[in-house]
């Protein structure tokens, strides 16, 4: 079955060109048939990856982004001239996997597509989806932690991040191995983008009441350590 790339892109020229360079690839692209619902299209159409482009009709795409995040994990790519560092940050802030500006490179993006579908779907043939630590249960399949009677469900970004840290607890993994595990490159994303995620991370944790796992390792970057 054909992988779904839900393409939601107001520009027809780009439309036609990232749609006609994918469906070589074998991807079925699909565009929204309106933009004034792009959640409910979402919804009904189940795409396995979102091309999300800032300017919209009617809404833009940090609104979508956050509308498709309260209920699915699937990652997003941004697409989009609007690249100043603000932006870049906002999106990410909304859940967003990585962030293309414009002009780009179509065999770039189709990269940054092939990257961003096997790191999210990989673990489905994977012989064990969980990782256990002093009680924390993550399942890498489902993007839920729990610990005891608590649960969350992490978008595929933090699923990756927690789970090289879970990997490894009490040692320390370097911000360089997670910007290589989530983007594969550094090549269009800053430390920074990375320390807001880990923020967004932590911020919805404690909102859950989860106990504090995720400690910063100054000069390095983040390791896992939970008091038994």
């Amino acid at each position: 079955m054909k992988q779904k790339i839900y393409l939601v892109e107001d520009d027809k020229t780009i439309q036609r060109v990232v749609r006609e360079n994918l469906e070589k690839w074998d991807y079925e692209v699909i565009v929204p048939d309106s933009f004034d619902n792009i959640s409910e299209e979402f919804a009904n159409k189940q795409p396995d990856l979102v091309i999300m482009d800032i300017s919209l009709p009617f809404k833009d795409g940090f609104y979508w982004t956050g509308k498709i995040r309260e209920n699915s994990k699937v990652p997003i790519i941004f697409l989009s001239s609007m690249n100043d560092k603000m932006n870049m940050v906002m999106a990410v802030r909304m859940g967003a996997d990585d962030f293309i500006p414009k002009p780009f490179d179509l065999d770039w993006l189709l990269a940054k597509i092939d990257a961003l579908l096997r790191r999210t779907y990989e673990f489905s043939e994977a012989p064990s989806d969980e990782i256990n630590y002093n009680g924390l249960i993550l399942g890498r399949i489902t993007g839920n932690l729990k610990f005891q009677d608590l649960e969350v469900h992490l978008t595929p970004q933090e699923v990756q991040i927690v789970s090289l840290l879970l990997e490894k607890p009490g040692q320390p993994v370097t911000k360089e191995t997670i910007i290589n595990k989530l983007w594969e490159s550094e090549e269009f994303i800053s430390q920074n983008s990375l320390t807001v995620t880990i923020t967004r991370l932590r911020k919805k944790l404690s909102s859950h009441d989860f106990p504090t796992f995720i400690h910063t390792v100054k000069e390095v970057g983040y390791m896992a350590m939970l008091n038994e």
